[in-house]
């Protein structure tokens, strides 16, 4: 986390804190990746014995995963306490729910003590994505699974593109693209990436019911040069009238979300060592280990 752009972590979670008691009603697209990702399981051989959530929020794909895998042991991480709180409901006397509160850069797990990573619209929130990817890549067994949905560059360009007519602020994160996240879980050591997308569009009646739902989700950190002090009048109205640009001809407000899915399976992690030119090297026997895990 040494980006000079990174908010800090009280700062997010707060954001997520505040957000805990609105996230479940205004989560309609993330209730739809969450269920779409677990599909995904489906199509996988797999019977892990620990299951991680990683960035749980609620705990809706956590409650998933656990009516999946009853025999599992299903851990929920998140770095907002409140969003745990309503997580826990979830659960019962007979069978509470295991929540962590941490920082996913720097998870509190031995090496190889999980089976399966699971990571519904939690990487982009991160300040270094591929710093959690080598964490993912630690705590999970060799042959373990990384299973994650994220949002794509396309996600919110009609508000982008709306904020860039009011002011030179950044007012919409940045959002990584499908091929960087392939090419950091390559460098992280995980074995036969897939990656894909899908494009989704939620309609509203005015770009105030998107603002409203973008706080109601904890979505109003933004990293880089932000605008400090609160939305003028006049500025919400020149952000509407150049939202207006994108009215469907019913005069409803787009805003699209570009949803990427990707999987990979953990490896034995090779021992590399880098010399003064920046030339890495590996041994013979640690490589031919790691290639094995991927036959």
């Amino acid at each position: 986390m040494t980006q000079p752009d990174w908010p800090g972590l009280p700062a997010m979670r707060r954001a997520f804190d505040a957000a805990a008691d609105s996230y479940d009603q205004a989560a309609v697209l993330q209730r739809e990746v969450n269920q779409r990702l677990l599909e995904r399981l489906e199509l996988i051989r797999l019977q892990p014995e620990q299951v991680l959530d990683l960035g749980a929020a609620t705990g809706d794909s956590t409650d998933a995963l656990r009516r999946r895998y009853r025999k599992a042991r299903v851990t929920a991480l998140d770095l907002s306490p409140r969003m745990l709180q309503r997580a826990r409901r979830r659960g019962s006397w007979r069978r509470p729910l295991r929540c962590v509160c941490a920082d996913t850069h720097a998870l509190p797990f031995r090496d190889s003590s999980m089976d399966l990573v699971f990571s519904s619209g939690m990487l982009h929130w991160c300040a270094d994505a591929p710093g959690v990817f080598a964490e993912a890549q630690r705590v999970l067994r060799p042959g373990g699974l990384f299973l994650f949905a994220t949002y794509g560059p396309d996600t919110l360009r009609e508000l982008r593109q709306a904020w860039e007519s009011v002011d030179q602020w950044d007012h919409v994160n940045r959002f990584t693209d499908m091929h960087d996240l392939g090419d950091a879980m390559v460098h992280a050591a995980f074995a036969d990436p897939v990656m894909d997308m899908e494009q989704f569009t939620i309609t509203y009646a005015d770009v105030r019911g998107l603002l409203k739902d973008l706080r109601a989700l904890g979505g109003g950190q933004v990293f880089g040069e932000r605008r400090r002090g609160l939305l003028t009048p006049a500025a919400l109205e020149r952000l509407a009238q150049a939202y207006g640009a994108f009215a469907q001809a019913d005069g409803r407000l787009p805003a699209s979300w570009e949803v990427v899915y990707g999987h990979a399976w953990a490896t034995e992690r090779l021992i590399q060592h880098k010399d003064d030119a920046g030339a890495v090297t590996v041994s013979l026997d640690d490589f031919r280990r790691g290639v094995r895990l991927r036959s």
